[in-house]
């Protein structure tokens, strides 16, 4: 707008000139005076208007003063000498990896940190997070637009590298991971606050460790399937153990039955059956019985 009034000032000049000169062009003074007033009116115009697009938040400023309240998406009027700064107050990323061009930082970002059993640990991490909308202001005066490499980057970094100092290393790869990443996510989520933004979600890409200790890692983690295959196996081994112990039991079981209860006559009876069933059959022919001793029987073969 500024500009638009330099500019229409210096035409309305221009004709003025014109028209008291005696020079061939004096007659276009007029259309050269009305071309800096319609310059001027267009940039008063254009600044009374203003619109925010959605996801973003305009802040005010008068003469470097940041005015209070934000412009929130819409068309809106405003005093035609104020400046609007665009905030976006949509979710942003923020990643540091070791990966070149990877992260917003070119080459190797990544976070290196040490563990409390002295082991250098390297972490690659994303950022969620976004601006409180009312906060708008206060970060345009107190930090400017550059919130990134001045708030979240740095505080970031020193948070994880304050906390990681509670865990070794192999804590951190294996069991310790999940609540080494809450235990980070609350601390910076205050920073950020008081700062003017909202942590969403903090995401740890990948723990690298030394290749010594990866190799150590990786041969308890064998040794401990190894373990966990031999239980099994031991178990199955005492439960087919088991088996057979309860068979011969019940083994045992029914011949002791079968011992304390049977008779002479029952065992007759069952013989007087078996020579039945022996003399039905149609391979046997002749029967000799002499009445005390067992019967003889011939097949026909």
């Amino acid at each position: 707008m500024i500009a638009s009034i330099i500019i229409g000032i210096i035409l309305i000049g221009i004709g003025i000139f014109f028209q008291k000169s005696s020079f061939q062009f004096g007659k276009y003074g007029n259309y050269v005076k009305y071309a800096g007033i319609f310059i001027i009116v267009l940039g008063l115009l254009s600044s009374i208007f203003v619109q925010i697009n959605p996801g973003k938040v305009g802040v005010k400023s008068l003469f470097g003063k940041v005015q209070k309240g934000v412009l929130h998406s819409g068309l809106h009027m405003i005093n035609p000498l104020l400046d609007v700064t665009i905030f976006d107050v949509q979710t942003h990323n923020y990643t540091m990896s070791a990966v070149h061009d990877e992260g917003d930082k070119g080459g190797d970002d990544a976070i290196r940190v040490l563990s409390n059993d002295g082991l250098e640990v390297v972490i690659d991490l994303t950022v969620l997070y976004k601006i409180i909308p009312e906060e708008a202001p206060v970060i345009y005066q107190n930090i400017g637009e550059n919130y990134n490499d001045k708030i979240v980057r740095p505080v970031t970094r020193t948070r994880i590298r304050d906390n990681a100092v509670f865990y070794d290393a192999v804590s951190l790869y294996s069991t310790k991971r999940e609540e080494f990443q809450q235990r980070i996510f609350k601390t910076i989520e205050v920073d950020f606050k008081n700062r003017g933004l909202v942590l969403e979600q903090l995401l740890i890409r990948n723990i690298n460790l030394p290749a010594s200790v990866k190799a150590t890692i990786e041969s308890k983690i064998n040794a401990e399937q190894d373990a966990q295959k031999m239980v099994f196996v031991l178990q199955k081994e005492k439960q087919e153990a088991e088996r057979k112990r309860v068979e011969a039991q019940g083994i045992a079981d029914y011949q002791r039955i079968i011992t304390s209860t049977l008779t002479d006559k029952q065992l007759q009876y069952e013989m007087i059956k078996a020579q039945k069933e022996i003399a039905t059959s149609s391979n046997s022919k002749v029967i000799i019985m002499n009445g005390k001793n067992t019967p003889l029987i011939l097949s026909d073969k």
